[in-house]
């Protein structure tokens, strides 16, 4: 169980500047196929791995619906749900990962979707730097 917690620790720079938006709620960052890989202070695993999970779901759906009626071969790169109480948004986060904001229903879309593009950048640069765990080299 301190593995995991370590690990959750030494993510916690994935989320930490997004966190701070006025308005947002929760942030999460998972793999493509739904595993966890950072969530915010105050969100419980549980509810992180829920999340983590329906939002794999979610960006699946968005990427068959990209390829039927999009006209790149791109996958999706960002979107965005309302619901009652507030709003999710969602963007991939380099190779492999999303970026998942859930906030309240007053925010400002524009400030979420920045302060995350500036997140993305930070995973990118330190995911590029820092090799896998048990990666070896050419």
């Amino acid at each position: 169980m301190t593995e995991v917690s370590d690990v959750q620790q030494n993510q916690d720079w994935m989320v930490s500047e997004v966190t701070k938006v006025k308005g947002v709620r929760h942030v999460i960052v998972l793999t493509a196929d739904g595993l966890l890989k950072a969530r915010s202070a105050g969100l419980e695993r549980n509810a992180a791995d829920r999340l983590a999970a329906a939002c794999a779901g979610l960006q699946s759906l968005c990427d068959s619906v990209a390829v039927e009626f999009g006209t790149g071969n791109r996958a999706v790169d960002q979107l965005m749900v309302g619901y009652e109480g507030g709003y999710l948004f969602a963007r991939s986060a380099g190779e492999g990962s999303h970026l998942v904001v859930v906030t309240e229903d007053v925010v400002d879309p524009g400030l979420v979707a920045h302060q995350m593009q500036v997140q993305v950048m930070k995973i990118g640069e330190r995911n590029y730097s820092t090799p896998a765990r048990g990666a070896t080299g050419p």
